[in-house]
């Protein structure tokens, strides 16, 4: 996939301009973010996109020096699971996050 990167966005789009994947987050300050949606059109769901996607979050996290915590529960998930590998991306506070699925009409 070819992943764009604005100031609170990464995703990914067709030539069309249909939105493949996406995941938001808010910057929170002194290098933290909370990363409160992520998104998988319909058809590309269950075959490691959404995992993929993270992969590329964490990265550019590293890469930008921020520690993440996630409202988004898919996020919240995946950081869990993923701890030792990004153990320096993300917050002390993400065992602390409530998380919950943004409800925006794409899901």
């Amino acid at each position: 996939m070819n992943w764009q990167y604005e100031t609170g966005r990464i995703y990914s789009i067709t030539e069309d301009n249909e939105l493949l994947a996406e995941t938001t987050y808010v910057i929170k300050g002194n290098g933290l973010v909370d990363i409160n949606h992520t998104y998988v059109a319909p058809e590309l769901r269950g075959k490691g996109v959404a995992s993929e996607m993270m992969g590329v979050v964490a990265k550019y996290f590293r890469n930008h020096s921020l520690k993440a915590t996630a409202s988004c529960s898919y996020a919240n998930s995946w950081l869990k699971k993923h701890r030792e590998e990004y153990a320096d991306i993300i917050s002390e506070e993400l065992d602390n996050e409530a998380a919950a699925c943004r409800i925006d009409g794409k899901h």
